[in-house]
């Protein structure tokens, strides 16, 4: 468990190569920041309220956690407090790397405009008052209304983390604003290298992220394991497809988001169905994907790095197809409609997917409507034009002074352009 805990923190720092690769030049340091930041939003509050709110017994008809229950989770601090020999201080550390992760996935639609400080307390209120009690419905097994009242299957936060953050990115992306000049004069990604790097290292983590989810190192960690990377094998397969039809030419940029497409995809159902199931998932997830980040140009909406078109998307195409492609045999224990189960568990998925959207789309609009009222959501536009990094932060991702010092004279007024190699590495 503490292993699969690190592997998810490790996700954190590829989801900001992620982002800050998609980001411009000079945006980069305020996008890693932003999902850097929710280490020191969520993770204090995690430990002072959140596992109370996530894990506590129910209160408020079972729609919270006691709050108080584990206060500072000082209850769980004894040696011997344990579930089935696992220490639950293992397990509250391991639950908060989800909670940092998931309010970390939603920075990416806003990219580029949202003020630094007010992107700060929106992610402690909605971590607070959406993601925290949305974890007690789904991963509570004894008290979420979700995971035990209506049998819903979401084996590692497929409702809770990627459509909860993709609907609260719509959500935000509405609320704050379109980019100055979207969608005719967006930049293009500034460092695709990075964008794949982070994409590998997200892969990486994401085998604690599944796996780890079982609890236990045993056949039901080895099942979601090996399901995670057949899935998303194929959504790659399925989006890199829909590029080089629709567009003639395979990208790397598309590759590395079918990564992630499958991943958020297989996430609910990775000890639900068959490794042909899951297959297909991925498959099926590679194609909605491909397809769900054109949304945004449809409907109007500016989601800078495809928050919704893949967490959104994903999330939904993954939580509802354990309805056709679940396998009772899996360790989930759950029967589809292509394994003879019928369609009870497909209405299940649905009415768990629709409650998160419901909820999450609600408060995450007062959350935001409040903090433009009392802070302001968006930077000046002339901020913006010039850079966030500068006007966050003072900093700039990239020093050029060297190559504009070696560079600034005009070729013919004393300017040696022979000694300035093309490949000067130093100076590029």
């Amino acid at each position: 468990m503490l292993t699969s805990a690190a592997l998810v923190l490790l996700m954190v720092p590829g989801l900001a190569l992620f982002y800050g690769g998609q980001a411009h030049s000079k945006s980069v340091l305020n996008m890693m920041m932003m999902v850097f930041s929710t280490f020191a939003t969520v993770g204090v509050l995690w430990v002072i309220i959140g596992y109370s709110l996530a894990f506590g017994d129910n209160t408020v008809g079972g729609w919270f956690g006691n709050p108080a229950q584990y206060f500072m989770l000082s209850s769980l601090l004894s040696e011997t407090v344990q579930t089935d020999g696992l220490p639950d201080v293992a397990f509250a550390a391991f639950q908060a790397m989800f909670a940092i992760l998931t309010v970390g996935l939603i920075a990416g639609a806003v990219a580029n405009r949202m003020k630094f400080n007010s992107w700060m307390v929106f992610s402690l209120l909605w971590a607070l008052l959406v993601y925290f009690p949305i974890a007690h419905w789904v991963f509570d097994l004894d008290a979420g209304w979700i995971a035990s009242g209506i049998g819903a299957v979401d084996f590692a936060g497929g409702t809770a983390v990627h459509i909860n953050a993709g609907m609260a990115a719509l959500v935000l992306a509405l609320i704050l604003g379109k980019r100055k000049g979207w969608p005719n004069d967006t930049s293009r990604p500034h460092n695709l290298t990075m964008v794949m790097l982070g994409a590998g290292m997200l892969w990486f983590g994401w085998f604690g992220f599944n796996a780890g989810s079982a609890a236990v190192a045993g056949y039901a960690a080895s099942y979601a394991f090996l399901n995670t990377v057949v899935a998303t094998c194929t959504a790659i397969c399925g989006w890199l497809i829909i590029e080089q039809v629709r567009d003639g030419k395979p990208t790397s940029l598309g590759a590395a988001s079918g990564i992630v497409a499958g991943l958020v995809a297989i996430t609910p159902a990775c000890a639900a169905v068959t490794p042909l199931g899951a297959m297909a998932i991925g498959f099926i997830s590679g194609l909605a994907c491909a397809f769900g980040v054109g949304l945004k140009y449809r409907f109007g909406f500016d989601d800078a790095f495809d928050v919704v078109g893949v967490h959104l998307v994903g999330g939904l195409v993954g939580t509802l197809l354990i309805g056709f492609f679940a396998w009772d045999g899996a360790p989930a224990g759950a029967g589809g409609v292509f394994y003879g189960g019928g369609w009870g568990q497909l209405g299940v998925q649905a009415l768990a997917a629709v409650a998160v959207m419901a909820y999450c789309g609600i408060v995450t609009a007062i959350i935001a409507l409040i903090v433009k009222a009392v802070m302001g959501l968006r930077i000046e536009t002339e901020a913006e034009a010039v850079g966030i990094d500068e006007s966050e932060h003072a900093e700039s991702g990239y020093d050029y002074s060297g190559f504009m010092s070696r560079t600034s004279s005009p070729v013919g007024v004393g300017a040696d352009t022979a000694q300035v190699p093309a490949s000067a590495p130093a100076e590029r």
